[in-house]
């Protein structure tokens, strides 16, 4: 630094001192990440870098800014609404009119039981059909999907994970039977299965089947599908899950990297598949951080391709997709996450995504309206049209805080990488559940900022609007749906060919035992119209299914809250309650069906026992008989539901007929938390439901009602 340049620091630094009434070193802050973020950045700040090259172009190593040298100059990023829901004919028409408003892409939701590879049929999934996603039982569902959507002009994208195989040999099969041959599908399938042990759940097989069936559909792809991505390495989910920038960061990179070995030993050279991979990140509210997050992410992905020796310049380029924050939008004062929405999105594309998907402000209540869904896509055509950003490539290059913020981020996110690395790579450090703790250690400390006060949700802890707003929410007729999708199951099993479908299952569980590519035997099935269910579960004579081990963290929450006096009132009330019982309230946390999202359910069971409760945290996808028989069993005083896909309506009213008829004198209570639209709570509470904590929810207020409820059950006795 000069000395002129030093006069001029120094100068700043005393009127910000006067400003402010602090040292300059005490009005640091820290982010979720660890980074200590200045109040003020200079050209010092970019010196001794070890990832960022300041004087790198777009389009050029290391791709920090952009991995087109004409980005959206040239053509503006992708429109790509992530959508589906009911049946295949309700989300084709919704995804036409989107098309003919101005989308470019679709992006599919599929339902619960089909993610966990069963039909509509099952007994499991009763509760789960069509609610979160669009129901596919065969390939019919899928031709009907895209009916009228020519797939050799569109470009789908697919998150699909656990029953990824009858999912895309549908895909491939409704394609040729509309004309279009396999080589000319465009699109991309998610086939990310490490991120599903680590948080969303939608597994099936345990994870070294899970790693062949991966490597498989890379082999398959790079030969017959030039066009296709062959996988979205996600790490959405995670942030969703409450991962902060940098452990997203480094887990989806580090994913990244074991799918490239596990396509690499099936003997393809990395130049062979690498140009297809592509990835998917959370935008959350942290507008800088996020800019930066993408900026780090090509920069840290070159460097690991050049290492794996790719020599093909496509090969090194980070591409990805990005949609908005799910977990930040709140049910309190919903209009307020249009803006949030807004902000994210400007984020991404400062950060140089290649497509975009805007959550709709309503999606914190429930599944969106049409009209909510049109306000999500304006957002982005607003912005394309409106606003002036695709006149110039990577406009926040150059600046001081947005560099720095990219070096840090990758030099942590690298720490984080070499330690897994050490470990042998992600399989391994995901079958010992390093990531998935490690996460829910960071999503428990944010969730203590929150209601702490010590982070500010406007509307939620702060700000609050004094008159909520009513909203119409989209309702799904869950039995109707279901219903639908049987009388089509049963139609196709009556007309198809059934020794040939038992024929082509059987092959494919042969298949699974060796080293044959599975995609294969799996179309010739799906072409004899056997469901996904079928697929599925032949596979699984072979593989199994995986139930995974509940873990959690403990202290994490409490610590936030020393000498807070709401939380030492709940924890006196659970002495009390220990004293006057023999025994401290006894409650079991958990997920029913088929919805793995189950961090709301992890936070609010690591955050009662650090107030004193004795939890237990029940297994996932437990149908309600058997929560109710855990619960009598272990003797509880109380069964937290959590629910995020939209089943509560079938579910809970199942659980409260299943305790009365294992125990009709039982006197545990019940109380739900997670997406429910207010219009329902009248439904649950008729149910015999004793509370309901929505979305934004103080986990300590909610643990003194439980408390209270508790008690007051026990003194009626």
């Amino acid at each position: 630094m000069t000395n002129k340049s030093n006069n001029g620091f120094n100068s700043w630094q005393k009127s910000f001192e006067k400003e402010t009434k602090k040292n300059f070193s005490d009005a640091k802050s820290e982010t979720d990440e660890g980074i200590d973020i200045k109040p003020v950045y200079t050209k010092d700040d970019l010196e001794n870098f070890s990832f960022v090259e300041n004087n790198s172009l777009p389009g050029q190593w290391p791709y920090t800014r952009g991995p087109k040298a004409s980005m959206y100059t040239n053509r503006p990023w992708t429109i790509r609404q992530y959508a589906g829901f009911s049946t295949a004919e309700e989300s084709n028409e919704f995804y036409k009119k989107n098309l003919e408003s101005g989308q470019k892409g679709l992006s599919v939701a599929f339902d619960l039981p089909t993610h966990r590879g069963y039909d509509s049929d099952d007994d499991l999934v009763m509760g789960d059909v069509g609610k979160a996603g669009v129901a596919i039982d065969t390939v019919e569902d899928m031709k009907i999907l895209f009916n009228n959507i020519p797939l050799d002009q569109m470009s789908v994208s697919m998150t699909m994970n656990g029953a990824v195989l009858p999912v895309l040999a549908s895909f491939i099969v409704a394609g040729e039977e509309q004309g279009v041959d396999r080589s000319l599908l465009s699109g991309t399938i998610q086939n990310d299965i490490l991120k599903e042990f680590m948080v969303r759940n939608t597994y099936i097989y345990p994870p070294e089947p899970s790693m062949k069936i991966v490597a498989d559909i890379i082999e398959f792809t790079s030969k017959e599908m030039p066009k296709f991505n062959s996988i979205s390495i996600s790490g959405y989910h995670m942030q969703e899950a409450g991962a902060d920038n940098v452990l997203e960061l480094a887990y989806t990179l580090a994913d990244g990297m074991e799918y490239v070995r596990a396509a690499m030993s099936k003997g393809l050279d990395v130049d062979d598949f690498a140009p297809r991979l592509s990835f998917f990140f959370a935008i959350g509210t942290d507008f800088f951080m996020e800019i930066a997050k993408l900026r780090a992410a090509r920069t840290l992905w070159a460097k690991i391709m050049k290492d794996f020796g790719a020599k093909n310049e496509r090969s090194l380029i980070l591409r990805t997709h990005c949609q908005t924050s799910g977990v930040s939008l709140t049910e309190k004062d919903p209009y307020n996450n249009i803006i949030r929405t807004s902000y994210e999105a400007l984020s991404a594309i400062l950060g140089g995504t290649q497509s975009l998907h805007t959550n709709s402000f309503d999606e914190a209540i429930a599944l969106p309206t049409d009209e909510s869904a049109r306000i999500a896509r304006n957002t982005q055509l607003i912005l394309q049209n409106e606003t002036g950003v695709t006149k110039t490539v990577d406009p926040l290059a150059g600046s001081y805080f947005v560099e720095n913020l990219t070096e840090e981020l990758s030099k942590k996110a690298w720490d984080i990488i070499t330690e897994i690395e050490e470990l042998g790579g992600m399989t391994k450090a995901v079958k010992a559940g390093i990531p998935k703790l490690k996460i829910e250690e960071s999503a428990t400390k944010k969730q203590a900022k929150v209601d702490s006060g010590s982070r500010v949700v406007v509307g939620v802890n702060k700000y609050k609007n004094p008159k909520e707003p009513s909203v119409d929410v989209r309702v799904i007729d869950n039995n109707r749906v279901r219903d639908d999708q049987i009388k089509k199951i049963q139609a196709i099993k009556k007309s198809r060919d059934t020794r040939a479908v038992e024929k082509a299952l059987a092959n494919l569980t042969n298949a699974a035992k060796d080293e044959t590519n599975l995609l294969t035997p799996c179309i010739e099935a799906i072409k004899l119209r056997a469901t996904v269910g079928e697929v599925s579960k032949a596979l699984e004579q072979v593989y199994g299914r995986h139930f995974a081990k509940s873990l959690s963290v403990s202290g994490v929450y409490g610590k936030h809250f020393e000498g807070d006096k709401d939380f030492m009132k709940v924890e006196k009330k659970v002495i009390d309650f220990e004293n006057a019982n023999g025994r401290r309230p006894r409650v079991l946390v958990v997920k029913i069906g088929q919805d793995g999202h189950d961090r709301g359910a992890k936070i609010v069971a690591t955050s009662f026992a650090d107030m004193g409760f004795d939890v237990d945290m029940g297994p996932l996808f437990q149908s309600p008989k058997d929560v109710a028989k855990d619960a009598i069993e272990n003797d509880v005083h109380a069964i937290g539901v959590s629910t995020l896909a939209a089943g509560h309506k079938t579910l809970v009213p199942e659980l409260m007929k299943a305790l009365s008829n294992i125990d009709p004198k039982s006197k545990i209570i019940v109380f739900v938390g997670g997406i429910i639209p207010e219009q329902d709570y009248e439904f649950l509470y008729k149910n015999n439901v004793s509370a309901i904590f929505g979305p934004g929810s103080n986990i300590i207020e909610c643990a003194e009602k439980v408390i209270d409820l508790i008690s007051d059950n026990l003194s009626k006795e």
